[in-house]
């Protein structure tokens, strides 16, 4: 049995809770009950994905406080009631050439230390499950970290445990391109066919110390490898479901949720458009191809001319925004195939750029999510589930079945 302590408001929450209703009213277009409200309040909130850290690399911002852009600050993250925030210590596909991954990821996680460092009352690292759960009864939104992309372990089981040891409590095993663990489903080039024997072993390695495998972005063999390998349940941090866009790899399909509930693991649905619905997941394509056409013929064209066209093409060709509508229709379709116990929230906030539905822009913003579960008759048990529980449960399992290896 799962335990939902409910938050402490600090005096801030208190402030921001009394113009919740009227933020996202605005922001999001949809009438926000009390009852919403307040099961967003009260409810264990965990996104697993949402990429601060390399939001502000190159252009820094302090989300202590409020923010001009992106999509998470404090006072934000406050008003939609998150609890956990899965700092995603993001590497790019290229340093997995050109080295210098594992500085990369000690600057971006010695970046959350310090926004927990200059904000102790508000934020707190999470190392466990129940530090997660402490700071939520303390009123602290917990920042727990993820790498994605397992290229800074550069083949070696002792950068897994470093990591480990510095924090990061799950591994997105490949990115953009494949690496030297696993396929991934972006990559024409496969080499591994799967997983890489080193992926293998290290399977095995994060499933002993308690590291949680993350499959949102491998390819569908290397999904299958871990499934075969891992004696732990697994998450996809921030995937969708392929039903909605088929043939697109990056999604996860039916057989794949299947077998994802057979090892007792979760989907955390993405928020971004593309993952949502098939007009959008072909928008990059299809701008891709006008401006390759328009070059073609005219091979004369200035920078301030390419410009101009794609200024225009978007003009012509507004980018398609799922709605709120078309992101829980996820949630049923997974709900009806699993059932409510394997999937759960990975928006990728600060991940997909402006691609992100029209009633889900920002950290604010899940009580907008929780009206449209209430809308369509969930439970609030089972909306507590999808918000944190299902998580708070398959992190549980890792950390237990560590324990005893």
């Amino acid at each position: 049995m799962v335990n939902y302590p409910k938050l402490k408001k600090t005096a801030l929450a208190l402030f921001f809770s009394a113009s919740l209703g009227l933020h996202l009213t605005a922001q999001a277009g949809i009438d926000i009950s009390d009852r919403a409200k307040q099961l967003a309040k009260e409810a264990l909130i965990v996104d697993t994905h949402i990429d601060v850290p390399y939001r502000i690399e190159d252009s820094y911002a302090d989300v202590t406080k409020a923010t001009e852009d992106g999509d998470f600050d404090y006072p934000r993250a406050v008003m939609g009631g998150l609890d956990a925030a899965f700092m995603s210590i993001y590497i790019p596909a290229e340093y997995e050439q050109k080295g210098g991954s594992i500085a990369l990821a000690d600057r971006l996680i010695d970046r959350v230390e310090a926004m927990v460092g200059r904000a102790p009352t508000k934020f707190a690292l999470a190392y466990s499950s129940q530090e997660m759960l402490d700071n939520q009864k303390s009123g602290k939104i917990s920042l727990p970290l993820g790498m994605e992309n397992g290229t800074p372990l550069e083949g070696r089981i002792e950068n897994l445990n470093y990591f480990f040891k510095r924090g990061i409590r799950y591994i997105t095993l490949a990115h953009a391109k494949s690496n030297h663990i696993s396929d991934s489903s972006y990559s024409e080039e496969k080499p591994h066919q799967g997983l890489s024997n080193f992926g293998k072993k290290l399977i095995t390695e994060m499933n002993n110390i308690g590291m949680i495998v993350d499959i949102s972005h491998v390819s569908d063999q290397a999904f299958y490898d871990v499934m075969a390998v891992t004696k732990a349940p697994v998450i996809a941090s921030h995937s969708s479901l392929r039903h909605f866009t088929p043939g697109w790899e990056r999604n996860m399909d039916d057989k794949m949720l299947l077998a994802l509930k057979k090892n007792g693991g979760v989907i955390q649905i993405n928020f971004g458009s593309a993952f949502i619905h098939e007009e959008a997941t072909k928008y990059g394509g299809k701008q891709k191809d006008a401006l390759a056409k328009y070059k073609a013929a005219n091979p004369k064209a200035s920078e301030a001319d390419i410009e101009a066209f794609k200024k225009q093409f978007k003009k012509e060709n507004p980018y398609p925004y799922a709605s709120l509508d078309q992101v829980l229709d996820h949630f049923d379709y997974a709900v009806k195939l699993v059932g409510i116990d394997y999937l759960g929230v990975g928006s990728d906030y600060d991940g997909v750029g402006d691609s992100l539905p029209e009633n889900l822009k920002d950290v604010a913003s899940y009580p907008a999510l929780v009206q449209g579960l209430i809308n369509r008759g969930y439970s609030e048990e089972d909306i507590r589930k999808i918000l944190g529980g299902n998580m708070l449960r398959v992190w549980q399992q890792v950390e237990d079945y560590a324990a005893k290896h």
